[in-house]
């Protein structure tokens, strides 16, 4: 059953990006999807991985994806049919989802992302570096391609699977609530059902307690997944989906004057302020209060709206602990005023214990 595979892709698969992400999926996709090792090409800016690709005998092309050439690499790779897997930093998503849309091809990411220096360019507003900046860009291009192939968005573990367990908490909530049996089928419903259990904080909740044989050095940055990508997401304004009940606004809370006005952010970067949250296993901690895609997307799916009137959301962010060492690495990158140290070290085959333990929160 572990083996089992349950579909078979008769089109091409092309990654993007093969840093700790990628190394972790491909060999879950080729354990339960049918596809020949010869369609799949990886395509990545770095030499991390190839020895995974090796292994599985799959192509793998080292070249940095730019503005400038990565229609010219991606062309010949996509047609009708086939399936581009982002999971890349750097490499701007709506670029790709325009690209794969004009080439019929199938596209899923894990985070929407920028071209170079979109998180931290000095030149755009804090509101334009945002991820709700980010979603909303996404978002208009529903019109352009309402009959395209599928683009799945910010769906891996958070953003993405973590919806589905806020839904789920919904349900369970709702049954104990002793409500009407059944799920919500339309968006609609949804926010109604959160607004009726007066559900009104939802906390992204997740404590990384992996433990490494070789402790964090000076001048290192380590982690246990993409260090560039933590790093940008630190780098952005902290955001979190702004709920109706909230009565003392932030001093440094600011407003998007554009879009679904679902969101605030503040002018601080998430790898600076706090809060307070809770795991099962880990218990009551402090968070980074880090930009994500999910406290802007699940603030805005369970609006109520009356006559056009926002009458009820809830307020929705990430708190996230990392592991101890990328704590360490945070605050000598935030103590260097935000500079990258020189060296990046990914906790890979080095754990000796501990988990990346991820939940909602629901809280009224």
């Amino acid at each position: 059953m572990l083996d089992k595979k349950h579909v078979a892709f008769p089109g091409r698969l092309v990654i993007v990006g093969f840093g700790s992400i990628g190394q972790g999926v491909l060999p879950l996709l080729l354990r339960h999807i049918e596809i020949a090792a010869e369609r799949i090409t990886i395509i990545t800016a770095e030499p991390r991985g190839h020895d995974v690709a090796a292994e599985y005998r799959i192509r793998f092309i080292e070249t940095a994806l730019t503005r400038n050439n990565y229609r010219a690499l991606l062309e010949p790779q996509l047609g009708p049919g086939d399936f581009l897997l982002n999971v890349s930093v750097d490499v701007s998503s709506v670029a790709l989802i325009e690209l794969c849309q004009e080439r019929g091809a199938l596209y899923l990411d894990t985070c929407i992302e920028p071209w170079p220096g979109g998180y931290t360019d000095p030149d755009l507003p804090p509101s334009a570096r945002s991820n709700y900046a980010l979603r909303e860009s996404a978002l208009a291009l529903r019109d352009g391609y309402s009959r395209g192939p599928t683009a799945v968005l910010t769906h891996g573990a958070n953003p993405g699977l973590v919806s589905h367990f806020v839904r789920q908490a919904l349900i369970d909530l709702a049954h104990d609530a002793r409500l009407p049996e059944g799920a919500p089928a339309t968006r609609a419903e949804w926010a109604r059902l959160a607004d009726t259990l007066g559900v009104k904080v939802i906390h992204i909740a997740e404590r990384d307690t992996q433990v490494s044989t070789m402790p964090k050095e000076p001048g290192e940055f380590v982690n246990t997944w993409s260090i560039d990508g933590f790093v940008s997401e630190g780098s952005q304004p902290a955001e979190l989906g702004w709920g109706t009940h909230e009565r003392h606004f932030p001093l440094d809370g600011r407003r998007h004057d554009f879009g679904s006005d679902a969101a605030i952010y503040l002018l601080r970067p998430g790898a600076a302020p706090r809060v307070r949250s809770w795991t099962p296993l880990e218990g009551p901690y402090h968070g980074f209060l880090i930009t994500h895609g999910e406290s802007i997307s699940i603030a805005d799916y369970l609006t109520v709206r009356d006559g056009g009137m926002v009458r009820s959301r809830p307020t929705c962010h990430y708190a996230y602990h990392p592991c101890d060492d990328a704590v360490l690495s945070l605050h000598e990158f935030a103590g260097k005023n935000f500079q990258l140290q020189q060296r990046k070290r990914l906790l890979m085959e080095e754990i000796t214990e501990g988990i990346d333990e991820l939940g909602v929160l629901l809280m009224g």
